[in-house]
């Protein structure tokens, strides 16, 4: 048989074995949980950064609408104003003027 001090250097080295696997598999489930913690917000900021983009293309949209009103406005206003001020010749130049406009917006 084992002499006592023998069997208690085993025991010891089996229970600093054991402990170091629980420390071991503590610190992988720890790490591991920090890491899907991280990939939950990292998600969660790339869905605010989409909605945010989605929400400026919108804008910008609606922006460009209101400039083709705006443009379209100011067209008609020119023509109002020099066909109270020109002949009816010149006009049928300004409607044109007009479309073309029209279809470089387009």
């Amino acid at each position: 048989m084992m002499s006592r001090s023998a069997l208690l250097i085993f025991l010891l080295f089996v229970l600093i074995v054991t402990s170091q696997l629980e420390w071991k598999q503590q610190l992988v489930n720890e790490l591991e949980s920090t890491f899907h913690k991280q990939k939950h917000i990292s998600s969660t900021g790339e869905l605010v950064k989409e909605k945010i983009i989605l929400s400026q293309e919108k804008m910008i949209r609606l922006l460009n609408e209101h400039i083709q009103n705006l443009q379209q406005q100011l067209l008609q206003c020119r023509v109002n104003n020099r066909t109270t001020n020109s002949s009816g010749s010149s006009l049928t130049s300004y409607i044109s003027e007009i479309q073309r406009q029209q279809m470089m917006d387009d």
